[in-house]
């Protein structure tokens, strides 16, 4: 039994050792996965790593306010004297966290929608689809600044906002997928089996679907990250005190000629995360997808 179970991993291990060699090869790929997995770790310790945690609440130093980059302050102070540097560490762990809520949430409301839509056809296809081009006839961005103003300024419901607005694409993603593969030997052997349809749905068409779901969502959580950022600046995302960097950035507009870092820094953080984020879906798309690898 050991010998079979060996003999069907192989091929798996094989593959998985060939993602690797992908992956090692690219050096730009491999270098933004650094430099995500550093994100990460940032967002998981920032609490404790930030040199002022009074800082990230509502503590002001005003004596300190506007003070140019130094060794106390490494990104220097804001308006308030609050260490940026601070504020932009904790600001990580706010804009991951929410883009990957906002991408997970869009991907439970997508997949479902645009397997079924792709397997049954006919009336719910149409259903799906028509409600889906509903949505995908707005910019994404213009909806979730409605769906955000209409529901009120705060961070959970910018989240939400931005969900709504993004799940239509991964359902015309799936959709695709769902098409092709309902008519493989195994679904129909399924069918012949008399397995019930939604049990094929989500056990053999959703699981063979779910690459370029995981491609299309590593580069939307930078897209995502920005759309955040861009509600936060119109003041509909995160509220003062909220340390995130949107919200800075839209603060720092009136003392941009005098404290040139206070915008600097937290758009940077933004430029460096989002950029990061799509060189890793392009390098995921090459070793995920069969007809872009290189051999």
């Amino acid at each position: 039994m050991s010998l079979a179970i060996g003999k069907a991993l192989k091929p798996r291990i094989k593959e998985m050792r060939f993602s690797l060699y992908l992956l090692n090869r690219n050096r730009l790929t491999r270098l933004s996965l650094l430099i995500v997995l550093a994100l990460i770790v940032i967002a998981l310790v920032a609490p404790l790593i930030v040199p002022y945690p009074q800082h990230i609440s509502v503590e002001t130093n005003p004596q300190d306010k506007l003070l140019a980059p130094s060794a106390q302050y490494f990104f220097g102070t804001d308006e308030l004297g609050r260490d940026i540097f601070s504020r932009v560490l904790y600001g990580t762990r706010i804009s991951l966290q929410t883009a990957l809520l906002a991408v997970g949430l869009a991907l439970l409301i997508g997949i479902p929608l645009g397997a079924i839509a792709g397997y049954f056809g006919g009336f719910v296809d149409e259903l799906i689809m028509r409600v889906t081009d509903v949505f995908l006839s707005f910019p994404p961005l213009l909806l979730a600044i409605t769906i955000a103003a209409f529901m009120g300024p705060s961070l959970q419901n910018a989240m939400l906002a931005i969900a709504l607005s993004w799940w239509p694409w991964y359902t015309r993603l799936i959709r695709g997928q769902a098409v092709s593969i309902r008519e493989r030997q195994f679904v129909k052997a399924a069918r012949a089996i008399g397995t019930p349809p939604f049990k094929i749905v989500f056990q053999h068409i959703v699981p063979n679907c779910i690459s370029p779901v995981i491609v299309q969502a590593s580069m939307d959580i930078g897209g995502v990250i920005l759309t955040i950022a861009s509600l936060s600046f119109l003041g509909l995302g995160a509220q003062p005190p909220t340390p995130d960097w949107g919200l800075m950035v839209s603060t720092s507009r009136n003392y941009f000629l005098n404290a040139w870092w206070y915008s600097i820094f937290p758009g940077l953080a933004i430029f460096v995360t989002v950029l990061v984020f799509n060189l890793l879906g392009d390098g995921l798309r090459e070793i995920m997808d069969p007809k872009t690898r290189k051999l």
